[in-house]
């Protein structure tokens, strides 16, 4: 009986896939900041010449374009793959989306790792990024990771479940921040800067890609408590079959369960998501560069404490959503997540001091509760075996708005740099309030189709 225990909890452990996420996010923090750096001193050695009160915003420019090109073949190029290795790992082996974008990484870090030991010119990172993109990229990767959350826990803790995936994530993304700017100049007298940071990078991608071929297995579909036995927020919103079937269209999308709620409430939920992503990832976007110049100005390390500070938001999040799911409904949560994002990008628009920075960080403590909580609701309304549809729908979604934000925000950037370097923060907290409306919609639906639940049950 103890070695059959035994040998239960070691499957049990080999569907973990926190190893794949904390490893992957390691090594991101790491190339992260690599990668800013090494094409911050690329320019800044091409415009030396420039006079020094004008090297600055030379400089800036130039990153800023460059990181413009970059986004742009990141994020389009998984439009290629994504949706193809999706349905791949829903049809034919779950870990299909997750080791190939791994094996994508690792090749398109090595040419970091070239590019720094040959001198070789930073556009090369244009034809790395298009390699990671086609191979699925963070797209397909991240899609992969929640369906094999969802797919092994039931519905009254799924939101719990992906918020614990996001923090492991996070504090990976936190430790890894925090030595990414001390690898970065602590080895610079025995080895080009950076070389051993992109090296740790590409061994941690590594084990991640190892740890997904030959430990980690796919989990079995957790079994669903019956219709009846729901609460009202574990339906969040369900129509009754009965009444689904005499109030909408006779033929739904295969995606969806009997159970579902109206399309309404998913467009509802897409559409928020998308609008909260174009607020948060604008922001980040022109966040390294605001670092950088004037009135901050920071060096390696001060960058690698910034991201750092950034992660704790992961901490936070996970510890919200473990004491608001006892009380509040996932839209609520959800609300108050977008609420706090906001808050915290308005106080960073006027950041002229360190310590300031940090508040706005602190304030922004629930921002990460809305993404993994509108997943946990979409997941808790469609099949087992469409978990991977739907997310890398989701996902695609994100990523091509990201796109899209990542280049006007970045423009956006350059022409109110003289003006007011913290417009686009301005800009980002407008548009996540703005995401709150579709959230509303959706709470007003869920109240009265709870109510309509009550009247049915009675």
């Amino acid at each position: 009986e103890v070695a059959a225990s035994s040998m239960v909890a070691i499957m049990a452990m080999r569907t973990w896939i926190e190893p794949v996420v904390a490893g992957s996010q390691v090594a991101s923090a790491f190339y992260g900041t690599a990668l800013l750096l090494i094409v911050k001193n690329y320019y800044n050695q091409t415009n030396s010449t420039a006079p020094s009160h004008v090297l600055e915003d030379a400089q800036q420019k130039a990153v800023s374009n460059f990181y413009i090109i970059y986004n742009l073949v990141l994020g389009l190029s998984p439009l290629v793959s994504a949706y193809g290795l999706s349905k791949l790992g829903d049809r034919i082996h779950r870990k299909i989306p997750i080791c190939l974008p791994l094996l994508g990484y690792l090749g398109s870090k090595t040419l970091l790792l070239l590019l720094i030991l040959l001198d070789w010119p930073v556009e090369v990172m244009y034809g790395a990024a298009a390699f990671n993109g086609l191979t699925g990229g963070f797209t397909t990767l991240w899609a992969g990771i929640m369906a094999l959350g969802a797919l092994g826990s039931s519905e009254s803790k799924r939101s719990l479940r992906l918020i614990i995936i996001e923090l492991v994530y996070g504090l990976a993304g936190f430790l890894g921040s925090m030595a990414s700017g001390y690898l970065f100049v602590g080895f610079s007298d025995r080895y080009r800067e950076g070389t051993v940071l992109v090296c740790c990078s590409i061994a941690c991608y590594a084990f991640c890609l190892l740890y997904s071929i030959f430990v980690l297995t796919v989990p079995k579909p957790a079994a669903s408590c019956p219709a009846k036995a729901k609460s009202a927020e574990e339906v969040g919103g369900q129509l009754p079959e009965a009444v689904v079937a005499g109030s909408s269209q006779p033929s739904e999308s295969s995606i969806f369960s009997p159970v579902s709620p109206s399309k309404l409430i998913i467009i509802l939920l897409f559409v928020a998501a998308i609008l909260y992503d174009l607020a948060v990832s604008g922001a980040m976007n022109v966040l390294p560069l605001f670092l950088l110049r004037e009135p901050l100005s920071w060096n390696a390390v001060e960058i690698g404490h910034g991201n750092a500070a950034g992660y704790v938001i992961f901490i936070t999040s996970f510890l919200g959503v473990l004491v608001f799911s006892r009380y509040l409904r996932d839209i609520t949560m959800i609300m108050i997540g977008v609420a706090s994002f906001s808050a915290g990008i308005l106080i960073m628009a006027f950041v002229q001091w360190t310590f300031l920075f940090y508040i706005a960080r602190a304030v922004m403590l629930f921002a990460l509760i809305p993404l993994p909580t509108i997943r946990s609701m979409l997941s808790k309304h469609v099949e087992g075996s469409s978990y991977g549809k739907v997310f890398i729908l989701l996902q695609l979604s994100l990523v091509t708005t990201g796109v899209v934000t990542s280049t006007v925000y970045n423009k956006i950037y350059q022409n109110t740099l003289d003006w007011y370097s913290g417009f686009c923060f301005i800009l980002s907290f407008l548009v996540g309030c703005l995401s709150l409306l579709p959230l509303g919609f959706v709470a007003i639906k869920q109240r009265s189709t709870t109510g309509s639940l009550e009247i049915l049950t009675e």
